[in-house]
C-alpha cells in the first residue's frame, strides 16, 4: 500500500492568505462603514471656511454632523437653522460683526456656503475667546453668557476657563458627542 504525503505546508500558506485576504477585507469594510457614517458633505465648502477660520476641518464636520446630521434646511425648535445649527439673533450679530453692508435674512442660513461661512466665524470667534475646545463648544451649544455665569462659578470652574462641570445635560451630552465626533473624523481622515 502506497503512503499518501500530506502538503501540509501548502495547505497552512493558503488558509494563511485566506486569513490575510479576510482581515483586509473586514478592515477595507469596516472603514468604509465609519467613513458612511461620519461624512465630508460639502468638503470645498468646509475646506474654504476651516482654512478661512484658522479650524480643524474635522471639527466643523463633528459639529454639523452633530448639529444637524447634513442636513441644509434644518430647523430646531429653539430655531436654529441650517447645517451648523445658527439661530437667526447670532447669525445678525455676527453680521452686524463683521461690518455687513446689506444683511442676509435668516432664509439665508438653508444655504450651506453661508450657514457653513458664518457657523465656522462662530466657532472660530468662540474658540478665541476662551482658549478651550471644550469651553467654546459649550458657549455654542448653551450661548456665551451662559457659559460665562458658569466659568464665574467655582463650583463649576476652578480656574475661570476650564469647566470642570457642565451643569446642563443637554450641553454636556453635545459637548460629549461633538469631541466623539472629533475624534472619529480625525481617525479615519487625519492619515
Amino acid at each position: 500500500m502506497k503512503k499518501r504525503r500530506r502538503n501540509y505546508p501548502l495547505a497552512f500558506a493558503g488558509i494563511a492568505v485566506l486569513i490575510v485576504a479576510a482581515v483586509f477585507l473586514l478592515r477595507w469594510g469596516h472603514e468604509r462603514l465609519l467613513k458612511s457614517m461620519y461624512p465630508r458633505t460639502y468638503a470645498e465648502i468646509v475646506s474654504e471656511q476651516a482654512r478661512e477660520n484658522g479650524l480643524d476641518p474635522n471639527l466643523v464636520y463633528a459639529v454639523i454632523r452633530q448639529e444637524s446630521g447634513f442636513h441644509a434646511d434644518v430647523e430646531s425648535g429653539a430655531g436654529a437653522i441650517g447645517l451648523m445649527q445658527l439661530t437667526p439673533d447670532t447669525f445678525e450679530w455676527l453680521q452686524r460683526k463683521e461690518g455687513a453692508q446689506t444683511a442676509l435674512s435668516p432664509d439665508a442660513l438653508t444655504q450651506p456656503d453661508v450657514n457653513v461661512r458664518y457657523g465656522c466665524r462662530f466657532l472660530a470667534l468662540l474658540l478665541k475667546k476662551y482658549g478651550v475646545r471644550r469651553t467654546a463648544l459649550c458657549a455654542y451649544n448653551a450661548g456665551m453668557g451662559r457659559v460665562d455665569s458658569w466659568l464665574g462659578d467655582a463650583s463649576v470652574s476652578k480656574d475661570g476657563r476650564n469647566l470642570d462641570a457642565i451643569p446642563y445635560a443637554e450641553t454636556r451630552n453635545y459637548v460629549e458627542r461633538v469631541e466623539e465626533n472629533y475624534r472619529q473624523y480625525q481617525d479615519l481622515y487625519s492619515k
